[in-house]
């Protein structure tokens, strides 16, 4: 890879990432990066009789990518960025970013937080997938940043599947150096939220009108 995006490689498949670990252990000290989702395009003010709350249930993350690494794959090759790290662990982020996508969003679905004292009509789960940066064209190319979750929209009462989707984006980088595919992985994220923002929008409104 180019001298200014120097990895950790580790010769092994997906399978075996719990032991993968940097092979440069007295490196400086990790530069670290977070993403800001997008806000979704202004529309106009959801119909208030037809908001309704929805339950975020725990979002599953894809072991390899959970953590503050950076993981990056190229072929069969899973390496992770040398002296750089998200500034929490990924899914932490992804959580964020889901937050501030319902907040923002002007359709009917109201994602509860913590906090909220509210009875929910849906119970939404995320499992993310994928959350990685691919090498497609070798290691001297910008990788492109592929998300992939799949979503779970259940009833809160009977637990009966409502609808499930799998969302992805791709998203190639700018330049082959972190922080343009840390930009990347922001732009495939807030995509992929804004997808699942309108579905979940669209399906709990058909079921609660049912």
């Amino acid at each position: 890879m180019t001298g200014s995006l120097r990895v950790a490689l580790c010769a092994v498949l997906a399978l075996g990432l719990s032991a993968c670990v940097s092979l440069f252990p007295k490196a400086q000290e990790a530069q670290l990066y977070s993403f800001t989702a997008a806000a979704p395009p202004a529309g106009a003010a959801a119909d208030l009789a037809r908001v309704f709350d929805v339950e975020r249930l725990p979002t599953t993350f894809a072991r390899e990518a959970d953590g503050s690494q950076i993981l990056t794959i190229d072929g069969d090759q899973a390496a992770y960025i040398a002296a750089a790290r998200w500034d929490a662990p990924a899914s932490q982020l992804f959580d964020e970013a889901e937050t501030a996508a319902f907040d923002s969003s002007s359709g009917p679905a109201r994602l509860l937080g913590a906090g909220d004292v509210a009875a929910a009509t849906v119970s939404l789960r995320l499992d993310v997938r994928t959350f990685e940066a691919r090498y497609l064209a070798g290691p001297k190319v910008a990788p492109t940043v592929f998300v992939t979750v799949h979503a779970l929209l259940v009833g809160t009462v009977d637990r009966k599947v409502i609808a499930e989707e799998v969302f992805e984006s791709q998203q190639a980088a700018a330049d082959n150096r972190v922080g343009p595919i840390v930009d990347a992985f922001g732009a495939a994220t807030s995509d992929v939220l804004a997808h699942i923002v309108d579905w979940t929008g669209r399906e709990g409104a058909a079921a609660k009108a049912s």
